[in-house]
């Protein structure tokens, strides 16, 4: 229940003053991942995913519990060697507690400090245990729950005894309720990511939205030319979906910082080289904390960034400063803050361009790239910042068209089984949404019909197709896709694996119709100019 004595915003404020800056700092970063890591339903170093993980899969993992209780609304099985307790009610996991001796150290005043005041306590007593329960309300899906002993005048500022992951029973849906209900031709709609025309809705725009139903649109500098046509743009989309669709856009940009950048009327962000230059882990994290930002105020949601291209090659033309550095750890660390600087304010970060793009000497816009390494060259240098990113939760990847002969000889890589499905999915282990980088590229369009580009890629393991333009392309390589499955080609079960991965990313990041309230770009500008 509800504490009555809850703690003001006042006393929360003052309780931060008394906090010594190093000791808080020593505990940030693992404040800041349990909390990301909540937002998705998960707890640090656990794969299992509150409300979608179940039963079975667990004890695959885990194997047979150590006691098994029933309490409340379900069943919590207790793993005392992996200090971790598992709730589940029929067949899902709903609960997870983590007594992680990492998070020991935390404590009350610093959980009070980095988090604000809890939305609700709550208190635990019996024979043994008189604890304090700090509830946050992260998401519409998930609590995150600080478990401490209560604090007393001999102990005011306790250590965390352990942390809880949550979603109400109630709310349990199975992740193929909404996609049993879609048309084939629905399903493929939210396989594609559509560029558009114009600064206003076109009639292609139109029919893109409302009759092909594709699941999100890309948009350029040629569509946005201030904030205030940009916004009308975005919701005018998003009405139209609204009508037609009960199922929300990807609404995505290219916005890096430095040279790449496509909204309007906004302070530059440095390249992310100079963030490299400075090294600084903190600097990395505001950065993508401010895009996420920018993007809030457009309306959007998704961005292909971070760049986890690792710039080795001087002669390179197309990464060049969009890298944190020519270091693969340096590339790892800082790339990683701003991934997590954007997830946190729940923008969805895109990295690229898998499995690398730093050692070549082709710009893939203009022609097809080749990199003739070996797979362990790749896991020596390229693949090391995707390996931390992956398991760091990324939860989308884009994949470059590269040519990899000691991989595959025939195939560039984003239509290459053994780059996306054999290194990405079985070996990376990476279960998220795989999205092409645009399809209308030199790389592909020179040597493929792009809807034969499109199956193959889906074919090998992809889940979007990104085209930038072209209506007559997209109709087509809608089309294309429909056609295979009709004639075997691709099976419907592997459309339904694919748009099952994304209808959980769109749930996961709270994707919604609503319109975009008027932000003030003030204010986002004055934190850009602070930044060095």
């Amino acid at each position: 229940m509800k504490s009555k004595d809850k703690l003001s915003n006042r006393e929360v404020k003052d309780i931060n003053r008394t906090i010594p800056e190093k000791d808080f700092i020593m505990n940030k970063l693992l404040l800041r991942e349990v909390i990301e890591h909540a937002k998705k339903g998960t707890v640090p170093n656990v794969s299992v995913i509150v409300g979608e993980t179940k039963y079975d899969d667990v004890i695959t993992e885990f194997g047979e519990p150590n006691n098994s209780t029933a309490f409340g609304d379900g069943i919590y099985i207790d793993y005392e060697s992996e200090n971790l307790s598992f709730g589940y009610k029929g067949e899902t996991i709903f609960d997870v507690r983590s007594l992680d001796e990492e998070l020991s150290n935390i404590s009350y005043k610093e959980i009070l400090h980095f988090s604000g005041q809890p939305d609700e306590e709550r208190y635990y007593k019996d024979e043994q245990l008189d604890q304090i329960i700090l509830v946050y309300q992260l998401n519409k899906n998930y609590q995150l729950k600080w478990v401490l002993p209560r604090p007393t005048e001999e102990e005011p500022n306790p250590k965390l005894h352990h942390i809880v992951v949550f979603t109400e029973p109630a709310n349990l849906v199975e992740d193929s309720s909404l996609l049993e209900t879609l048309t084939l031709d629905e399903k493929i709609g939210q396989m594609i990511i559509a560029g558009i025309e114009g600064t206003t809705p076109t009639p292609e725009t139109i029919n893109l939205i409302e009759d092909y139903k594709v699941g999100g649109i890309i948009f350029f500098r040629d569509n946005l030319t201030s904030y205030s046509q940009a916004r009308n743009l975005v919701n005018g989309i998003k009405r139209m979906n609204a009508n037609s669709n009960n199922i929300p856009l990807f609404l995505s940009v290219d916005q890096e910082g430095g040279r790449v950048f496509r909204l309007p009327d906004l302070e530059g962000l440095p390249t992310s080289w100079d963030i490299g230059i400075n090294n600084n882990p903190e600097l990395s994290y505001q950065v993508g904390n401010i895009l996420a930002q920018q993007l809030h105020a457009y309306g959007m949601n998704m961005n292909y960034a971070p760049v986890l291209d690792v710039n080795n090659n001087p002669d390179n033309p197309v990464i060049g400063d969009r890298a944190f550095g020519d270091s693969p750890d340096l590339v790892t660390k800082l790339g990683i803050q701003t991934m997590k600087g954007m997830s946190e304010e729940n923008i969805i970060p895109v990295i690229k361009h898998f499995p690398g793009h730093g050692d070549t000497t082709v710009d893939s816009h203009y022609e097809l790239p080749l990199i003739d390494k070996s797979l362990q060259q790749l896991y020596d240098l390229e693949l090391i910042p995707f390996i931390e990113a992956i398991g760091q939760g990324a939860d989308v990847v884009m994949i470059a068209h590269i040519l990899f002969p000691q991989l595959d000889s025939v195939h560039p890589s984003s239509m290459s089984k053994a780059v996306i499905t054999e290194l990405l999915r079985e070996e990376l282990g990476f279960d998220g949404v795989v999205v092409t980088d645009d399809m209308m590229m030199d790389a592909i369009e020179n040597h493929y019909d792009i809807g034969d580009a499109a199956v193959l890629s889906i074919k090998s393991g992809t889940d979007i197709i990104l085209i930038s333009e072209h209506y007559e392309d997209i109709v087509h390589t809608i089309e294309k896709i429909k056609m295979a499955v009709q004639q075997g080609e691709l099976s419907e079960q592997r459309i339904d694996e694919s748009v099952e991965r994304i209808l959980r990313l769109k749930e996961k990041y709270n994707l919604n119709n609503e319109e975009v309230e008027y932000h003030d770009l003030q204010y986002i500008n004055e934190q850009i100019n602070t930044l060095f």
